[in-house]
C-alpha cells in the first residue's frame, strides 16, 4: 500500500488533474480525490494567494513563469511539481489588463486527456494537496525574453500545437508519445525563444531539438528502487515505455520538472528575478533571490514574514 501511495504521489504531483463533473471511472485513485478544506484553511490559502498576486502586480510586467508545490514528492527529491505561465489578462485575447491567470496543462478526467486550462491565482494556490502548507515560485524575465514568452503563450495556434494527445506524469522529455504540464511549458519556451513553429506538423519535435541544442536538462527524476520503477507500470498516468532503457536501469528519468525549467531560464537569462513564497499554519514567508526557501518554510534574516491567524 505504501508503495502504491508513493507512485500515486508521483502521478498526482507532477502536474494536476482537473475534475469537472463525474470523474472518469477508469482512474478512481486519481480522479475521485476528496478535497475537504476547512474555512480557516481556505482563508489561509487565499491570503497566501493574495501575496502571490501582489508580487505579480509589483513586478510591473505582464508575464511570469510560476510553479507550485503539489503533493509530497520528497522521496523523489522534488518540492515543486507543477509549472505554468502567469499572464495578466485573458491569455487567449489581446487583453494586457485585468486579473492575472495561469495558463497551464491539466489532465481532464472527464475525457481522459490533457487540455490547456486558464486558472486564477487563488484557484492555482488552492490546487495544492495540503492546505496546511504551500510553496509558489515566480520567475520575472528580462523585458525582451518576457515579451517573447507572452506572445507565445497568447498564440492560440502555437500553444495548442504544442499540446500532446496523451498525458503521462513522468513523460520522457524527448519523446512525443506523452506529455506532462512542465514539458508543455518547456516546449513553449522553445516556441518563444527558438522561433519554433508547427508549419510542418512536427512542432514538438522541433521544440525538443531546440531545447537539447540549448543545453536544457530534464530532471533527472531519481526513482528510489527498481521495485518502485516496476510497480509504476501498473499505475494510471505513469508510463515507462517511452523512456530509454538505460535510464530505466539507472533509475534516473529525463522528466521535465519546474526545477529543470528554472535552471534553464537562469542559464539563458541570468538577469531573471526569482521570488519564492511559502506558508505554513502560522506565517507567510517571501524570499527574493535564487537561494531556495526549502520545504520547511523557515525564513532567513532578509526574508519578509507575515503572521497568519491560528
Amino acid at each position: 500500500m505504501r508503495l502504491r501511495r508513493t507512485i500515486a504521489a508521483l502521478a498526482l504531483g507532477l502536474c494536476a488533474t482537473f475534475i469537472s463533473g463525474a470523474a472518469w471511472a477508469g482512474l478512481p485513485t486519481f480522479c475521485e480525490r476528496e478535497s475537504d478544506i476547512t474555512a480557516l484553511e481556505q482563508d489561509r490559502v487565499l491570503r497566501f494567494a493574495g501575496v502571490v498576486r501582489e508580487e505579480l502586480e509589483r513586478s510591473g510586467g505582464k508575464v511570469a513563469l510560476i510553479s507550485r508545490a503539489g503533493v509530497d514528492l520528497s522521496r523523489f527529491g522534488l518540492l515543486y511539481s507543477h509549472a505554468g505561465v502567469a499572464l495578466r489578462g485573458d491569455p487567449l485575447r489581446d487583453d494586457p489588463g485585468g486579473a492575472w491567470a495561469v495558463r497551464q496543462l491539466y489532465y481532464a478526467c472527464d475525457d481522459a486527456r490533457p487540455h490547456l486550462f486558464d486558472q486564477g491565482i487563488s484557484g492555482f494556490a488552492l490546487g495544492a494537496d495540503a492546505p496546511s502548507s504551500g510553496h509558489v515560485s515566480l520567475l520575472f524575465l528580462p523585458k525582451e525574453d518576457g515579451a517573447q514568452l507572452e506572445r507565445a503563450a497568447r498564440d492560440k495556434q502555437l500553444a495548442l500545437s504544442l499540446l500532446a494527445g496523451k498525458y503521462s506524469a513522468n513523460a520522457y522529455a524527448y519523446g512525443t508519445d506523452y506529455q506532462n504540464c512542465n514539458q508543455w511549458v518547456a516546449e513553449l519556451l522553445a516556441g518563444a525563444w527558438g522561433g519554433v513553429t508547427g508549419k510542418d506538423g512536427q512542432v514538438r519535435e522541433h521544440a525538443q531539438d531546440w531545447l537539447r541544442a540549448q543545453g536544457y536538462v530534464a530532471g533527472p527524476v531519481r526513482v528510489p528502487g527498481h521495485l518502485l520503477m516496476f510497480a509504476g507500470q501498473f499505475v494510471p498516468l505513469v508510463h515507462v515505455n517511452d523512456h530509454p532503457v538505460d535510464d530505466l536501469h539507472a533509475l534516473a528519468l529525463q522528466v521535465s520538472v519546474p526545477a529543470s525549467i528554472e535552471a534553464f531560464v537562469r542559464q539563458r537569462a541570468p538577469q531573471t528575478r526569482r521570488v519564492e513564497i511559502c506558508h505554513d499554519e502560522g506565517r507567510i514567508v517571501v524570499r527574493r533571490g535564487w537561494e531556495p526557501l526549502g520545504a520547511a518554510c523557515e525564513p532567513g534574516p532578509d526574508d519578509e514574514v507575515m503572521t497568519l491567524a491560528q
